[in-house]
């Protein structure tokens, strides 16, 4: 049973994984006769769309799927969701890590966190797969011989991403505006406006705007357009939504400046993504999954719009969302950075240093574009970036470390 939260933590944690077990074991869904099925509970957390139980079902990777507002009943009373088996597997994949021991103890599973900075609640854990040594080395010297080193699962994403279609040949610029309504009011104008002055600065620059799978087409229109109120502070605004061009892509948003974005679907959008020259981006996960294919980035946090900030992870986005203390963003924001050495994106976080540019503030689409210009015209610092990220993330087959400890749990009748 896999449990996670958001939509970040699906496409880059909980797919891989589940694609790694399926072909590994014989399991539910894709094998109906198979004694060991696969499961997957979304539980709580502030950050999640709320859609996230669909966008997983269409995967046909879990032969059940529990959403997050039934993860308090699936606790109290988990008879009410079917039958249990008497031996499990709970795996820790994102979210608040308490949430799975809970359901673990509850079902009397056995337990296994994957962490990537810390393991709370290791009594409680069978195994802890770590993503570095550090994890390992902060807990308490008791339970160190219940942890793995098993690396990075971002890692894996960069070997797989390749084998999508390449794009058509052009200087490619991918605009991640984020996948939760309050980052998209923001991300979507502001990045439109961007892409609008980058093609006027650089008409050779070709858009690619892959499709949170929380979102849709449609409703990245709607965020251009009158229904989004920020939208009216900036200059960009959708045309047409057309049909997929005769190179054979996707759908396109044109903008009232005619500037073409090519609109990626089907996500993951790993392979696109990789064959990008530059990504501009919100904070978030993203980052992550830029930095593990090596895809150099600007981010940007613009705290002119503080409602951003209600999207943000952990408890500064807790606090943006209660009444009356909004005021105090800015303080909290400069703790926070001071907290991470002044670093937001993950990349830089892990490395300790600043390997991406983050740009906080009250930025601007033409400042921007003007960063994004020079960049593009420098191809040896682009490069230089690309080979700082690459470094970072570590060898492939993390996934697979993660799917042999899970094996290791299961009775040796199910796991042969």
């Amino acid at each position: 049973m896999l449990v996670s939260n958001g939509p970040g933590e699906l496409a880059t944690w909980v797919r891989p994984l589940a694609d790694a077990l399926h072909r590994s074991l014989v399991l539910r869904p894709r094998a109906p006769w198979s004694p060991i099925s696969l499961r997957l509970v979304l539980v709580p957390c502030p950050n999640a769309t709320g859609t996230e139980a669909q966008v997983a079902s269409r995967w046909g990777l879990f032969d059940r799927i529990t959403a997050a507002e039934q993860f308090w009943p699936l606790v109290l009373r988990p008879g009410r969701y079917g039958a249990w088996p008497d031996r499990g597997v709970v795996v820790f994949l994102g979210g608040d890590q308490f949430w799975s021991v809970l359901l673990s103890a509850r079902l009397r599973y056995r337990h296994i966190t994957y962490a990537e900075w810390v393991a709370r609640w290791p009594r409680w854990n069978d195994r802890v797969a770590a993503m570095g040594a550090a994890v390992r080395d902060q807990l308490p010297r008791r339970f160190q011989p219940r942890c793995s080193v098993i690396g990075d699962l971002m890692a894996d994403l960069s070997s797989h991403a390749r084998q999508a279609s390449p794009l058509p040949e052009g200087e490619w610029v991918a605009l991640l505006p984020g996948s939760k309504r309050a980052k998209l009011c923001v991300g979507v104008p502001f990045l439109l406006e961007t892409a609008d002055r980058l093609a006027a600065r650089r008409p050779e620059c070709r858009f690619l705007l892959p499709v949170a799978p929380t979102t849709s087409a449609e409703e990245l229109v709607r965020y251009a357009g009158r229904a989004n109120p920020i939208a009216a502070g900036y200059q960009a605004a959708v045309d047409a939504l057309a049909a997929p061009g005769a190179d054979g892509g996707g759908r396109r948003l044109i903008t009232r400046a005619g500037t073409v974005i090519e609109l990626q679907e089907d996500p993951p959008a790993h392979g696109a993504l990789s064959q990008c020259a530059l990504a501009l981006t919100t904070v978030g996960a993203n980052t992550a999954e830029l930095g593990a294919l090596g895809v150099p980035m600007i981010v940007l946090v613009p705290t002119q719009h503080l409602g951003v900030m209600q999207a943000w992870d952990g408890w500064l986005g807790l606090i943006a969302r209660l009444p009356g203390l909004r005021w105090c963003i800015g303080v909290l924001l400069s703790a926070w950075r001071l907290r991470h050495h002044g670093f937001l994106a993950w990349p830089n976080i892990s490395a300790g240093r600043m390997v991406v540019p983050e740009r906080v503030g009250a930025i601007t689409p033409e400042a921007i574009a003007s960063e994004a210009e020079a960049w593009l015209s420098a191809p040896d610092r682009l490069q230089g970036m690309r080979d700082d990220l690459r470094s970072l993330r570590g060898q492939p087959g993390a996934v697979a470390a993660l799917a042999g400890e899970i094996r290791a749990l299961l009775p040796r009748a199910l796991s042969d």
